[in-house]
């Protein structure tokens, strides 16, 4: 698993690890478990912008806008069963109107 090589080994302990959502590489995976996200699973039903300020606070900064946009995706992409490959993108998820 990929999760390995990077010293994630915990976030791979469920079926599918959080890095298999698009976009999420190790430091994301890390930040995720860091605010209790174990598993793609525990995405469904959050509040990507409650994700994001709770990073903010677990790191002591404010941290870069682009991790709300992924928050966003990951959200999306935990709660589609079938996701939409242009939805999967963090950018599609940037404060603009979507349609």
């Amino acid at each position: 698993m990929r999760g390995k090589k990077y010293g994630l080994t915990d976030c791979d302990d469920s079926p599918q690890s959080l890095m298999d959502i698009p976009f999420v590489g190790p430091k994301m995976a890390k930040s995720f478990y860091a605010i209790g996200i174990k598993s793609v699973s525990d995405l469904k039903g959050k509040n990507p912008e409650e994700l994001y300020f709770r990073i903010c606070e677990e790191r002591g900064v404010p941290v870069d806008r682009c991790v709300l946009y992924v928050c966003r995706s990951a959200v999306y992409f935990a709660e589609t069963e079938y996701p939409n490959p242009q939805k999967s993108k963090w950018w599609y998820w940037k404060d603009k109107e979507r349609t």
